[in-house]
């Protein structure tokens, strides 16, 4: 019997060609509205920029109401693989992107960037670390013919952690790169931008299934969100392009200078966690989507935070932007990867 050949949705597949065309729309619309685009950027209630906030948290509502947490009972049935993932995520991955932001925005950049941008650039790097993946894994998940329930717990747990590790492991590395961290602003983000859409999503989630089932909740209710999380994003990146327009016009290389230690990171972090997975003996459903999640950001998450930390128009915001730019084909070649691997994986090799 052929095997279903699966697809990503159309609007996801292309998301790098639709941020591809925000950034060109956003850096026309910055150049024809001049200074007037200011405007948007003075429109803030406690240091908090109303116009990005409603964008951002109609990109994170959205994720928040697909996470189940009743499934963490299920975490102790095999928490190997939940525990690798946990070990990845926050015991290696941020530390390793804050190393490959350093050698590069420090060093080899060295002759290219100033220091004060080059520690703007490692502070995005850092977000981005510190953030895994709570939505689009479930895409790459799919694709890759992961487990979708164990997929569920593993992001599950993360959403949990994010709470919990978020601030001290950003502050931290922060920290050891002489940034200045406004901790005040810092909880706040995490707050705004993860504990009030966590919570809304959590209640949301809990009494629309106990009324309708949870059918009709992932059938009829959850796609209708979908549009409406990418269309935030979009809109975001447009207004981030829209005040990084003159920087970008008067020097497009840094787009491909903050692209290559990203894009190192994620291959990096993916084949520790997929090699890792093998050697502890994880099933392909299991290691397959939390290498994913290991290798994909949480980047709605690491825009918000840069955005509050250090303004819309800093090199760290345009960063997590450069993030959103590449994950989507990087992702692509994983789901690839793991594909092709499929049918030979074995976790006795």
């Amino acid at each position: 019997m052929s095997e279903e050949k699966k697809s990503i949705d159309f609007f996801e597949k292309y998301l790098t060609v639709w941020v591809l065309i925000c950034i060109a729309v956003g850096i026309g619309l910055g150049y024809v509205a001049g200074d007037s685009i200011e405007v948007l950027s003075d429109f803030n209630l406690y240091n908090v920029n109303i116009p990005i906030t409603i964008l951002i948290w109609a990109m994170i509502y959205p994720m928040m109401l697909q996470i189940d947490f009743d499934s963490l009972k299920d975490v102790g049935k095999a928490p190997k693989g939940v525990v690798w993932t946990v070990i990845i995520n926050w015991a290696i991955k941020p530390f390793t992107m804050a190393f490959f932001a350093w050698i590069f925005f420090y060093h080899i950049y060295g002759a290219w960037i100033d220091p004060s941008m080059a520690q703007e650039y490692i502070a995005g790097a850092i977000l981005l670390g510190a953030a895994p993946c709570t939505a689009m894994v479930f895409v790459w998940s799919y694709l890759s013919d992961g487990d979708p329930t164990y997929t569920l717990v593993q992001v599950s747990v993360n959403d949990l952690l994010i709470l919990i590790l978020f601030i001290p492991i950003v502050a931290f590395l922060l920290g050891i790169t002489d940034i200045s961290i406004p901790y005040n602003t810092l909880i706040t983000s995490i707050v705004a931008f993860v504990v009030i859409p966590l919570v809304a999503g959590y209640f949301t989630h809990k009494i629309l299934v106990n009324k309708k089932g949870m059918e009709w909740y992932t059938i009829r209710f959850l796609p209708k969100f979908k549009p409406v999380s990418i269309s935030a994003l979009l809109l975001t990146l447009i207004l981030l392009f829209a005040y990084q327009g003159d920087r970008i016009l008067s020097d497009p290389v840094v787009i491909l200078l903050i692209a290559v230690p990203l894009i190192i990171q994620t291959y990096f972090i993916f084949f520790i966690a997929w090699y890792g997975g093998k050697w502890l003996k994880l099933n392909y459903q299991t290691c397959a989507p939390g290498a994913m999640i290991g290798a994909s950001n949480f980047f709605e998450l690491a825009v918000a935070v840069a955005i509050m930390l250090f303004g819309i128009q800093s090199g760290a915001a345009l960063v997590t932007v450069v993030g959103v730019l590449i994950e989507v084909p990087i992702m692509l070649s994983l789901v690839k990867f793991a594909n092709s691997q499929r049918a030979t994986y074995s976790v006795s090799d």
